[in-house]
């Protein structure tokens, strides 16, 4: 019998709620969100002279803030980055602390600054933090004047513009936080809690880690109560300590739970546990985080299970970044786009690659959403990049390579210590494609000596000067050592590029769980020869046969797609804002490609007719789209995935109807008369299609079961000039007032109210109260237009707008949308 990996499922990490209505992601004393009003200035400064208040070269800014995005794009930068520029930014921020807080511990708590910050407190350097993507905190009491106002300076060096394959952003792109705790406390990420499940029988295993900073020994009672969704308390235990002055001290206890909700997929059924320090039966510190329970199996030849279930992994890469919003991360936005996604049968995402916001895994624990969590996509040494330009000069080697050595385990221990408690991760990865042959790393397998699957040199043959690929199973011990010493309940993974290559090394056999990167065609035979691995792609391309080779082997337990949002960098040739293979664009519309994702994953009825001319090229027009779709120019071309539902053609014009549906047969109406007869689901494409001549009304699609009885219909209609600006919201909406974030989207119909896929009219947007444009973004990822203004263009008929309110009291702002030519539409948004 196999021996499958058990790894329970612990607990969601949420922020302490006390005084402040904030996520208090620190996980002790009391976070208050210090976002506003901060100072800026793009340009390297004398730190030692103070700037003249006057200077308009510094201006106010709200956080998060990322000024990569709003600078202006240019071909001479580097298409790793969107072509756009980094540098070197400063932050100041004035802070008043009371003299109320004398006594209490102080800190500044940073949730992410891209990157290679320092931070100073009235002139003093606190501390740096190379990585841009750990969050971080500093201890500020000592430096700290009472009474009086402090000044918080940041500098942020990103002038190594290029160091990443994808776009970054720059400065301080996530929330910040002023903590205050008692002496005795909770340390940072105190509280680490996960489940075992056993029959009907529930036990929350919890770990609690304390720290004395007072000048006495301290006897203190620490209460874990387990609360479920109503606030009922379920379960109750105390337990009596005494900790040592200058101290720290870890208590273990554990909660039992009979016939708990579990936590799942279709279910995110959660609870709370509440941990409650006190001395002299007196409260000093106290923290909140989300709970819940699972369990989950990896077995190498049944794949993945949740909660004893047999399931397919149905997962999405994703990057940090939101279009025009660049690296801000804003939560809402968020949930609006993992909704989408879930709606097209996605269940899981990918961190690519690196950790992300908290508020993306507190999202993902709420909507029931499964995440590998992932560190690094470079150890210590870089992958070549395109430092100007697409594919111009020679590559060089901007990255993180430089501090690895001196933070990589650190920084993945802070990654560990931070997300553990998140119910919605399921593994760890300890890195991306680090293995790429030759870039850096090289082995003489590569030189086509027949073992390890390679017949003749590959990816240049084996270079003996390169550094060694043994060095890859060295170091990803030290990783994974890391991991299962903060967290043993989930699986080590990481992504592997050179499959073939790492299994000449012990990289592989130190992982949990192997992820494969677009590496089907090893799926079969590296099952024979590592009969105990489990392997799944942790990278694939949307090709249906990449999906049929999860579907049709049970031991791979499902794929990750490359990607699930369009992003910014990693560009083709200019004009090119980002890579565009996403299920969604980049203002979070679903593309063809997620429908026809949805009609392979999805469980719910669904069908979507989209459309392209015969000759000429059809559907696609980027490389990767051509590449997975392998659309030619003939009657006999592979039906694209890349279909877009329109309906305006020349009369006659012959036209490819492809239908994306998960019916067993389908047939094709033409203003209610069939103009395509029914056919059956085609199992080697996943696609129905007809070749019709183009006649002006309603195309509709009509999805049949095994019976022949109606399932689905999908419509698309013929559509006159636009002539109105139509905002899905409707008129009137409500906001709260306190950074309330509204995503109005737009489309533009014709005088039927027919939507005009066609359209790319210039829209403005013109603001009246106290609100602000974060940005307009249409998804178009060849318009490098100036996206800091109030104008743009749609894309394919629609855009979304981002509005942030700036209120503190109820108040009501009006917004306008209008074009020439075309009705403008006026929304009032009421702030609450």
């Amino acid at each position: 019998m196999i021996k499958l990996f058990k790894f329970p499922m612990l607990a969601i990490a949420v922020s302490l709620l006390t005084a402040f209505s904030v996520s208090a992601q620190p996980g002790f004393g009391t976070a208050e969100k210090i976002n506003a009003d901060w100072r800026f200035h793009l340009g390297d400064i004398d730190p030692k002279k103070e700037p003249d208040q006057r200077d308009r070269s510094w201006r106010t800014v709200q956080l998060p803030h990322d000024w990569t995005i709003k600078q202006t794009y240019s071909p001479t930068y580097a298409s790793a980055t969107g072509y756009l520029p980094g540098g070197i930014g400063w932050y100041q921020k004035k802070l008043n602390i009371t003299k109320q807080d004398q006594g209490k511990k102080l800190f500044l708590y940073f949730e992410g600054v891209y990157n290679r910050s320092e931070v100073f407190l009235n002139g003093k350097s606190l501390g740096k933090r190379p990585n841009g993507y750990i969050s971080f905190s500093y201890d500020i009491t000592s430096l700290v004047k009472f009474g009086e106002e402090n000044q918080i300076t940041v500098r942020v060096d990103h002038s190594l513009d290029a160091d990443s394959r994808w776009y970054t952003g720059s400065g301080i792109y996530r929330d910040v936080y002023l903590v205050r705790s008692n002496p005795v406390h909770l340390e940072q990420w105190g509280i680490y809690a996960f489940p075992t499940v056993d029959g009907n029988k529930g036990t929350l295993n919890i770990q609690a880690d304390l720290k004395n900073e007072s000048a006495a020994n301290t006897s203190l009672i620490v209460v874990n109560e387990l609360l479920d969704k109503s606030g009922k308390v379920l379960v109750k235990k105390s337990d009596k300590i005494t900790l040592a002055t200058s101290a720290s001290q870890q208590i273990n206890t554990s909660l039992a739970l009979s016939n708990p909700q579990l936590w799942s997929i279709d279910a995110p059924n959660r609870y709370r546990l509440r941990t409650t320090v006190l001395q002299n039966n007196k409260i000093i510190d106290s923290a909140t985080i989300v709970t819940g329970f699972r369990k989950f199996t990896f077995d190498p030849d049944k794949g993945f299970a949740l909660n004893g279930k047999q399931m397919k992994v149905k997962g999405v890469c994703l990057h940090h970044d939101a279009g025009v919003l660049g690296a801000e991360v804003y939560p809402e936005v968020w949930r609006r786009r993992l909704l989408t996604l879930k709606s097209l049968g996605v269940n899981a995402i990918r961190t690519s690659h690196n950790p992300q916001a908290s508020s993306l895994y507190d999202l993902c624990d709420e909507l029931g959403l499964l995440v590998m969590d992932e560190a690094f996509d470079e150890w210590e040494f870089p992958k070549r990049k395109w430092l100007q330009g697409w594919n111009v000069g020679t590559p060089g080697f901007q990255g993180s390579f430089d501090f690895f050595k001196e933070w990589g385990e650190r920084d993945l221990a802070d990654m560990i210590k931070r997300d553990r408690n998140h119910l919605s991760i399921f593994a760890w990865s300890i890195g991306n494609e680090v293995d790429y042959p030759n870039d850096p790393y090289s082995h003489p397998v590569l030189a086509g000596n027949g073992e390890g699957g390679f017949t003749q040199p590959i990816f240049g043959g084996y270079k003996k000067d390169a550094p060694d690929a043994m060095q890859l199973g060295i170091i990803a011990k030290k990783l994974a050592a890391v991991v299962r010493k903060y967290d043993t309940s989930r699986p080590v993974t990481a992504g592997l590029a050179g499959v073939a290559m790492s299994n000449e090394t012990d990289y592989p056999g130190t992982l949990d769980i192997a992820g494969y990167n677009y590496t089907e065609s090893r799926y079969q035979q590296d099952h024979k020869r590592y009969p105990k691995r489990v392997i799944f792609g942790s990278e694939n391309r949307h090709d249906f046969s990449a999906w049929k080779a999860v579907q049709d082997n049970e031991h791979i337990f499902g794929q990750f797609l490359w990607t699930g949002i369009d992003y910014l960098g990693e560009s083709g040739r200019w004009p090119s804002r980002g890579f565009y293979s996403g299920l969604l664009d980049f203002g979070g519309f679903i593309k063809p490609r997620g429908y026809f994702r949805q009609s392979l994953w999805s469980d719910k009825p669904m069908a979507y007719l989209g459309t392209y001319p015969l000759k000429g090229g059809g559907a696609a027009s980027d490389v990767w789209s051509v590449l997975e779709s392998e659309q030619g120019q003939s009657k006999n071309e592979t039906p694209s995935m890349d279909a877009w539902a329109s309906w305006n053609y020349q009369t006659g014009q012959m036209i490819r109807v492809v239908c994306y549906t998960n019916s067993a047969k389908a047939h094709l109406e033409l203003n209610g008369s069939v103009v395509g007869k029914t056919k059956d689901y085609d199992n080697k494409t996943g696609i129905i299609f007809w070749d019709i001549p183009y006649a002006e009304g309603k195309l509709e699609v009509v999805g049949l079961d095994t019976k022949g009885q109606e399932t689905v219909r999908h419509q698309i209609q013929s559509s006159g000039r636009p002539q109105a600006i139509k905002v899905l919201q409707g008129e009137q909406i409500e906001l709260k007032a306190k950074d309330g974030l509204a995503q109005l989207e737009l489309q533009l119909v014709d005088e039927n109210g027919v939507m005009v896929a066609g359209a790319d009219d210039e829209i403005t947007c013109e603001i009246a109260g106290n609100a602000r444009l974060l940005g307009m973004e249409a998804g178009d990822n060849a318009d490098k237009g100036d996206y800091t203004d109030n104008k743009q263009r749609v894309f394919h008929g629609k855009m979304i707008v981002y509005i942030q309110s700036k209120a503190k009291k109820t108040e009501e702002v009006t917004v306008r949308f209008s074009a020439p030519w075309l009705k403008p539409a006026i929304v009032k948004i009421k702030l609450l």
